[in-house]
């Protein structure tokens, strides 16, 4: 049984706790859907004001909705449309202090006023996107980007070993 008590003073010991635990959570697991189910649980258990946590996958070159803590969300995303689709396609991270003021925002949950998301990238390719939604303007700063760019670079290669040995069968 997991059950990790994530509190901190500061974000940044607050992430190196959630990286920590998402380690512990994924190492060993050979099935991504799993990973990703763990990890959108443990994001919305440890992150405070959140109204969405969870994943969107690369597949077949558009986003697809992946595990997720929230209200049920759009299904397809294509790459450059709103905040996943900006982040898919320049494997940058993308931070929207407005979401409403965001060109070509996808209003999911008309409770999101701010989100962040962070591509997960594996051998330079797109395998998907972390994506957290806030009721709050201006929630995501700096040190949220830095947390979250650390749990992609964890999760990438685990969740790549584990797609190439699946297209291989």
């Amino acid at each position: 049984m997991y059950d990790f008590q994530i509190e901190a003073a500061n974000k940044k010991e607050l992430y190196r706790q959630l990286v920590q635990a998402a380690d512990a959570l994924t190492a060993g697991e050979p099935d991504a859907i799993a990973n990703m189910a763990n990890i959108s649980a443990l994001l919305w258990e440890s992150l405070p004001d959140l109204n969405w946590a969870g994943f969107y996958r690369n597949v077949g070159g558009e986003l697809v909705l992946g595990p997720f803590q929230g209200r049920a969300a759009c299904i397809r995303i294509p790459f450059g449309k709103g905040a996943c689709g900006a982040a898919a396609a320049s494997l940058e991270p993308q931070r929207v202090d407005d979401v409403h003021a965001f060109p070509g925002h996808i209003a999911c949950d008309s409770a999101s006023e701010s989100e962040l998301v962070v591509p997960i990238v594996h051998k330079g390719r797109l395998l998907g996107v972390i994506d957290l939604d806030s009721p709050r303007k201006s929630r995501f700063d700096q040190e949220d980007i830095n947390g979250c760019v650390r749990l992609a670079q964890l999760l990438a290669p685990r969740l790549g070993a584990v797609e190439k040995t699946t297209s291989e069968s």
